[in-house]
């Protein structure tokens, strides 16, 4: 049996060194149309992301967390954060669309609709479509293929976030269909406690930026929620509430017209030093200079 600390890890960022199966990659979304070059690996290995996978046509042989399932036409397979793939083997016929997500994409595109739909296949991964839905999600790729491809007449990685926000509800809605209620995996505690958080964190109203604040709403340990924000996703309770904060920063830095000073305000920090120290840690420039390189329309 292998080890967990023997098992190779695959990030998002391995995709590049794969330059016949990835048709676009920036750091956290990722095209893909081949798998070949993954099962070619021949090793068992844990993604630190997420990915959906779409069969058009032949069959996919693999296991998951250990578990066998061969996905078949119009399967659509679900592959979550820290899931271990091995024994990958799909035939001659296999053909596919991956989109893949990595664990820093911004958590605000990720609200109640979606959040309930990934939870509702955490037990089951493969979900068969009919023939109008997977032409449907496939069309989203052809659309996002062409958007890349033609770079001059769309905004670029807004209007992508745009239509992969899109995509997912289009998604979760076809999963619904299928899914009912009853065979949707009972969750446990800890999936309970991480559903709550990731709702409260999109609400958020008060901008907060401290687990304690977080932990107490949920009434448990800042260490417990952390361990379980770990568990689910990879990233740790600060991690994803500071991914929330800059998410909204760069959206009002982006689209709005207000002030830095009044950004500062409507985030909840104390001055304009602190926010200015802020932004640029986690985003790499002075909130002046972010707000001039990335603001809508660049």
């Amino acid at each position: 049996m292998i080890k967990l600390n023997e098992i190779e890890e695959f990030s998002l960022s391995d995709v590049v060194k794969m330059p016949d199966s990835v048709k676009y990659f920036d750091g956290e979304i990722a095209f893909a149309d081949n798998v070949k070059s993954i099962a070619a690996l021949q090793v068992t290995f844990k993604v630190n992301f997420v990915a959906f996978v779409f069969c058009q046509s032949g069959t996919l042989q693999l296991k998951l967390n250990n578990v066998a399932y061969v996905v078949e036409a119009r399967d659509a397979l679900f592959v979550s954060v820290n899931s271990v793939l091995s024994d990958l083997k799909p035939d001659e016929d296999f053909m596919c669309k991956i989109i893949a997500l990595s664990t820093s994409f911004d958590i605000n595109i990720i609200n109640k609709t979606i959040f309930e739909g990934l939870m509702k296949i955490s037990g089951n991964p493969i979900v068969k479509f009919d023939d109008e839905e997977l032409e449907l999600m496939v069309k989203y790729y052809d659309l996002a293929m062409f958007k890349i491809e033609h770079p001059s007449i769309n905004y670029g990685r807004e209007t992508m976030l745009d239509l992969l926000r899109s995509f997912s509800l289009d998604l979760l809605s076809s999963i619904s269909r299928h899914v009912s209620d009853s065979e949707a995996t009972i969750l446990r505690q800890g999936d309970r406690l991480f559903r709550r958080f990731v709702l409260l964190l999109a609400a958020n109203e008060t901008n907060s930026r401290s687990v304690q604040h977080f932990a107490n709403l949920l009434c448990v340990s800042p260490k417990y929620l952390t361990s379980i924000c770990t568990q689910k996703c990879g990233q740790t309770a600060s991690e994803l509430i500071t991914a929330s904060i800059t998410g909204r920063i760069k959206q009002l830095l982006q689209y709005s017209d207000m002030s830095i000073k009044e950004i500062a305000t409507e985030m909840n920090f104390d001055n304009l030093s602190f926010f200015g120290k802020y932004v640029k840690k986690h985003l790499g420039d002075s909130p002046n200079n972010y707000r001039k390189k990335n603001s809508y329309g660049k």
